[in-house]
């Protein structure tokens, strides 16, 4: 079976319409890029035109609509233009607007789809990585809701759509691909209860909202200007957010998602269980030559290219992955052979802290030197501020190391890093960096 690949799509192209929360009018822009790219929200009304990746952990709110935010700057309701990029298997695009919001369109993702379709779907070289559920993972929340994943080779989602009305309970339980997902899901429109539509509009919610672009409920009753898309049109945009919000989730998904009671903040809460459980994986990994080299990924030779530092002294053995321009995981696996345990307690090796931070350094680095611009160049450390140390770190032990860059403007670079072993944390510290000529 080939290998699937990174895909971007093939060419530019827009869309107009209204936003739903704020009413306003906005022009929104897809555009090709290469891979390990993501998602990228780029804000084009502001001064700077500041960008926005589509991480987790840019997540600010999830009431009626899931935004991101990085400082002031926001981008609200992504899911439905998100879950159509992640259902077509559309790994990296930069999408530009010119308002806080993408245009709501029908309520569905069928105006992304068409857009989408316009814009094409273009492979790129770098292999497709996706995160296969091993063991289970679950939430659950106070209304009784819950998520969870189980192990599968394919996609699956068994949803359970039940509201405070006690009408309209739906259940549907689908195999999702690039194949169906336009067919099955992509059409299904969001909704709301008749009752809720006043308080939102006391929020300054759904300014733009209308029966062109969603579905009320009052009771047994359903207000639609057109006919129900699905007889069960309720769950299927239940399952259209959650392809959505696990969007912002680093890899794709191979597994059995159950849902019941769903909601942007259940999703949202899943998605960070499944970040938790993925990097206790990455840290589970022993022996370096174990440790799959997926796109994205680093291995040693690669890594030497990039850092001047060689033994004993290079304290990165591979890049696992990188997450857009600013973020990177690297692997050190701690062997008894290393140099340092002959004098660093004989009797009680334990890997010194400064190393850890080096380490950090290092690849802060090489997420910078990679750039084009900076290649040939050297990265010197600076400063170190707010360092914590947790845990000793032993021989056997897989050190991963994850850097997120915060400032980079000229030759001076910011990051936070943490050292974890086994998923926790190990030692952290903010770094600072200068990109010097060698």
């Amino acid at each position: 079976m080939p290998t699937a690949r990174e895909s971007t799509v093939e060419r530019e192209a827009s869309l107009t319409g209204t936003s739903l929360h704020s009413g306003a009018k906005v022009r929104l822009t897809v555009k090709p890029t290469g891979a390990g790219f993501g998602y990228q929200f780029r804000r084009m009304d502001l001064a700077d035109q500041p960008t926005i990746p589509a991480f987790l952990e840019k997540v600010k709110q999830v009431e009626r609509a899931t935004t991101l935010a990085e400082g002031s700057v926001k981008v609200s309701t992504v899911e439905h233009l998100l879950s159509a990029l992640r259902g077509l298997e559309i790994d990296n695009v930069l999408i530009e607007l010119d308002a806080n919001e993408p245009p709501i369109g029908d309520g569905s993702a069928a105006p992304f789809l068409e857009l989408l379709a316009k814009a094409g779907r273009k492979e790129l070289e770098a292999p497709r990585s996706v995160f296969q559920i091993k063991e289970p993972v679950w939430v659950t929340a106070p209304d009784g809701g819950y998520m969870a994943a189980l192990p599968h080779e394919g996609f699956k989602v068994s949803c359970t759509n039940s509201n405070h009305t006690a009408h309209h309970t739906q259940f549907l339980s689908i195999e999702v691909g690039a194949d169906n997902y336009a067919k099955e899901i992509g059409r299904a429109r969001t909704f709301v209860f008749y009752e809720e539509v006043e308080p939102l509009l006391a929020k300054g919610l759904i300014k733009g909202g209308s029966l062109e672009n969603a579905i009320v409920i009052r009771g047994e009753s359903v207000m639609s200007k057109e006919p129900m898309r699905y007889s069960d049109e309720f769950v299927r945009h239940k399952i259209l957010d959650i392809i959505g919000d696990l969007a912002l989730f680093p890899l794709p998904i191979r597994g059995h998602i159950l849902a019941a009671k769903p909601s942007h903040g259940l999703n949202l809460q899943f998605a960070k269980a499944l970040l938790k459980a993925y990097r206790a994986y990455q840290s589970s990994l022993m022996p370096v030559e174990n440790v799959p080299v997926g796109e994205r990924a680093l291995d040693i030779n690669d890594v030497m290219k990039i850092l001047p530092h060689r033994y004993p002294f290079l304290m990165v053995d591979r890049v696992l992955r990188f997450e857009g321009d600013v973020k990177a995981v690297g692997l050190k696996t701690v062997t008894i052979n290393e140099p340092f345990f002959q004098g660093h307690f004989p009797g009680h090796p334990i890997m010194p802290g400064v190393l850890q931070i080096e380490a950090m350094a290092q690849v802060a680095s090489i997420l910078l030197l990679r750039n084009t611009e900076n290649a040939g160049k050297l990265g010197y450390f600076m400063s170190v501020d707010k360092a914590k140390f947790r845990k000793p770190v032993m021989p056997g032990d897989a050190l991963i190391i994850q850097v997120e860059l915060t400032k980079s403007r000229g030759k001076i670079g910011k990051a936070s890093g943490q050292c974890l072993v086994n998923g926790e944390v190990v030692s952290e510290a903010e770094l600072m960096f200068a990109i010097m000529d060698r």
